[in-house]
């Protein structure tokens, strides 16, 4: 069952690389916060190295400004995501969080079959913007678009929520 506005975001622990793989859990990650939750199906990947995670680096301090914290989720390790974070300049303080086993991503009911692209279990491509650990506004794309989760659909859904 995929998560919906109004629930609250799933008990889980994650993965980061800072001076090694460190734990962190999702109550840590939106405990009496205001963040962006953005998932992509592959770092590295076409749109989302072109188009989906630079949407976000252009417009965090724009994020920052409304007091919302960024985090960038892929069912990829943490080392891939930290190089990833590296190749592409994120910016300090924005999370890159690394759901290995995609047991997160099974958690939220937003796990897709990459298998026939040689993938695996991979998150389908999303956008959630929470409050204190309860999802305020969900955008989920249909395959292989590109459309509801970007960083400026995010920033008017969260003026619509304001």
């Amino acid at each position: 069952m995929t998560i919906e506005v109004g629930q609250s975001i799933p008990a889980a622990t994650l993965n980061i690389l800072e001076g090694g793989v460190q734990t962190i859990t999702t109550a840590e990650i939106f405990g009496g916060r205001k963040v962006v939750l953005f998932c992509v199906p592959g770092a590295f990947t076409p749109t989302c190295s072109e188009r989906h995670l630079p949407g976000f680096i252009e417009r965090y301090g724009e994020f920052r400004e409304r007091g919302v914290d960024v985090a960038c989720i892929a069912v990829n390790d943490a080392f891939v995501m930290d190089a990833w974070a590296k190749a592409q300049g994120v910016p300090e303080g924005m999370l890159m969080l690394a759901d290995g086993n995609g047991d997160f991503t099974r958690a939220l009911g937003l796990e897709m079959d990459a298998t026939k692209f040689g993938m695996g279990l991979r998150g389908r491509r999303y956008a959630l913007y929470a409050e204190d650990g309860v999802v305020k506004q969900l955008a989920i794309e249909a395959p292989g678009e590109f459309k509801v989760s970007s960083a400026d659909a995010m920033l008017a859904a969260i003026g619509q929520t304001a």
